[in-house]
């Protein structure tokens, strides 16, 4: 029954007692589909037009492709294979919608069962040797969405077939040495989520760009998931930490909203079963899950991932009308888990230049060479080996010149997107969700495609110099002296949790606050006090989607810390608090309003002072409040708090009166 089917299948029998939900469905095998091809001839007729293949020339390619294709097709089913496939319809129709009776009429006319109605299905297909763990086919085959009636369904389980010879496909197949006849499909039938009317995405039990194995990521956006693993939106994200969620607490240590412009929904009419429309700004503005719902999938994850004993890459789906979450399939991660992780290879980048754009970086090498503007598949032959893509998106299509390219850039897509899901498995590096790639980059120029600068990629002008540092960890001998890290950035986090260390010695909040906050804590307290225009719109701007300015501040800020410590867990994390200068805290958003003009900040209004002083305790509340946070909810114990440049024993004294009075 394929990878993708023999899992399902295993899921449903062993996960569902532990309350994880799956859809119901039945497979069509790969012996069904040899007997359809056997039955209509078909086996010869492949071997005849694929004889003499030259997959490195695209039209021979193509041509070759689309006369199996049509091969497929013009064949009919066989009598007894279609009245099983309409028989089991039938059955998994009453079992959704048990008021109905979804009788089979049997047509003497014609030999075959006849079915009307049935329930909305996903025709899914399930190659055999697709999902090896070894052999990711990143949406190699179709996939059929919002399936109903028994001529829809059959022809959908036809286009499956011929899928299995889409242009990519065979060339794959080349590429990984498999014989073209003797790869098999099965195609899944499963009864739909109706997601189109709610939220769906991925969820990795690893982090795909590091390697790190206690986080969870979960992608999520509206409507049904072919947009998130097509690369079509930029989704939200989130980050849960795996040892302290299975110690019963909530630790998110990471939440990004994605700007989720576009949903697939359910088409009415038309040659289509779907069509994508536009999300109104209200609903792009607030995160499509709840904080319980990311819990939830997370712990899903995690039962998921003890069971097969390896990490995964699970498709999730929330349903709109039941409001339930489901998972509608899980196939082993096949990147991060192959990889060795006692040789540290590290990017660096000697001369920085302009930035055309950023987006987000998938893997951390850099990629340099001439760019090639290519808006559509038709004109991938143009494309030369040793160019940096540069596209609104990727799809299966585009593997052959994918796998020839320096570096990719997309406008549109996130981490789990088909663009980085390939790049990743190919070891190039991409920068996705750019939003002006096509625009802002010339065709033809040289560009540096940088993704060793943490989370967010740049694509440069011009060749810059880089050197790629490589370390045997194996090699090295740990000396007797603990060795505490220094960590300001927590993108780097997960990454720096590799090296040998004994946790965390200095952990500053200042990065935190600059790039992920911005704002002033105070200014967040006493909006009404800033009234500067433009700092009260980016002040709104960057706040949308909390309830209150407040929570925003905690929330980052606990975010930023808590993925510190959970990189490093259990080992102790000591986090210094805020040990801005008066100039600098004037640099924040809104914070000229809040701060004096001082001769010498570096000896004055800074660190300990400050915290419990009238004009600066209640933005000191939010940085305790953020502390609780990372302790109290997260489970994160093993933070440890410094206090900065405090000079003498009764200020100490006067600082922990107000630690104390928010629980710390």
């Amino acid at each position: 029954v394929g990878g993708k089917n023999a899992s399902l299948g295993e899921m449903y029998r062993n996960l569902r007692k532990a309350g994880i939900r799956i859809p119901n469905g039945f497979s069509i095998t790969s012996e069904a589909y040899r007997y359809f091809l056997r039955q209509n001839n078909l086996e010869e007729e492949i071997k005849r037009i694929l004889r003499g293949l030259d997959t490195g020339n695209m039209r021979n390619l193509a041509e070759r492709g689309y006369r199996v294709r049509q091969a497929i097709l013009s064949a009919e089913f066989p009598f007894d294979l279609r009245n099983s496939i309409i028989e089991a319809y039938a059955k998994l129709s009453r079992e959704y919608d048990p008021r109905r009776s979804f009788r089979v009429i049997w047509d003497e006319r014609d030999h075959t069962n006849h079915f009307a109605g049935g329930v909305d299905v996903a025709v899914r297909s399930s190659a055999t040797a697709e999902d090896l763990a070894d052999a990711s086919f990143a949406g190699q085959q179709e996939s059929y969405l919002n399936v109903s009636g028994e001529y829809q369904l059959l022809e959908s389980i036809k286009k499956c077939f011929a899928s299995l010879f889409t242009d990519r496909a065979i060339s794959y197949r080349v590429d990984k040495g498999f014989d073209q006849t003797s790869v098999a499909l099965s195609v899944g039938v499963q009864k739909m989520v109706r997601s189109d009317e709610a939220a769906s995405g991925v969820m990795f039990t690893i982090d795909t760009e590091s390697g790190f194995s206690d986080a969870i990521i979960i992608n999520a956006s509206y409507g049904l998931g072919e947009n998130i693993v097509k690369g079509k939106v930029n989704p939200d994200e989130f980050i849960v930490h795996k040892p302290t969620l299975q110690k019963g607490f909530k630790p998110i240590i990471g939440k990004k909203l994605g700007s989720k412009e576009n949903k697939m929904i359910y088409s009415v009419g038309g040659t289509s079963t779907t069509q994508n429309v536009v999300v109104p700004q209200e609903d792009r503005r607030r995160f499509c899950l709840s904080d319980e719902e990311v819990l939830e999938l997370a712990q899903w994850g995690i039962l998921i991932e003890k069971h097969y004993k390896k990490p995964m890459d699970i498709e999730w789906a929330k349903d709109g009308r039941d409001g339930k979450l489901y998972v509608v399939q899980a196939r082993p991660e096949t990147v991060q888990s192959q990889k060795k992780k006692n040789v540290l290879e590290e990017y660096v980048l000697k001369t920085k230049g302009k930035v055309l754009c950023s987006g987000a970086a998938v893997g951390e090498k850099i990629g340099q060479g001439r760019a090639n503007i290519i808006k559509n598949v038709a004109k991938i032959a143009e494309f030369k080996k040793g160019e940096v893509l540069v596209t609104e998106m990727t799809d299966p299509d585009w593997e052959p010149i994918m796998k020839i390219a320096s570096a990719i850039v997309t406008n549109s897509g996130g981490r789990t997107s088909h663009a980085a899901i390939v790049s990743r498995e190919l070891g190039i590096p991409c920068i996705v969700g750019t939003g002006k790639a096509t625009s802002v980059i010339k065709d033809g120029k040289a560009v540096t495609v940088s993704c060793a600068e943490g989370e967010e990629g740049n694509v440069y002008e011009g060749l810059l110099k880089f050197e790629v540092r490589t370390t045997d960890l194996k090699n090295i001998k740990k000396p007797k002296t603990k060795i505490m890290m220094n960590v300001g950035n927590p993108e780097q986090a997960f990454n720096l949790s590799f090296i040998p260390n004994d946790g965390v010695g200095l952990a500053r909040e200042e990065f935190i606050i600059t790039e992920y906050i911005k704002i002033h804590p105070m200014a967040l307290v006493h909006f009404e006090r800033v009234k500067d225009k433009e700092e009260r719109r980016k002040i709104q701007e960057l706040t949308q989607g909390y309830k209150n300015k407040e929570e925003f501040f905690v929330d980052k800020l606990a975010e930023g810390i808590g993925r510190i410590c959970a990189s490093f867990w259990p080992k102790d994390v000591i986090v210094r608090m805020s040990d801005f200068k008066t100039n600098e805290y004037a640099t924040l958003i809104g914070g000229k309003a809040f701060e004096p003009t001082e001769e010498n900040p570096m000896i004055g209004w800074r660190g300990a002072s400050r915290y419990y002083d009238e004009d600066y305790k209640e933005g000191f509340r939010l940085e305790c409040l953020a502390f609780k946070k990372v302790r109290d909810v997260m489970g994160l114990v093993n933070m440890k708090v410094m206090i900065p440049f405090c000079r003498t024993v009764e200020e100490g004294k006067k600082v922990l009166a107000e630690m104390e009075k928010y629980g710390l």
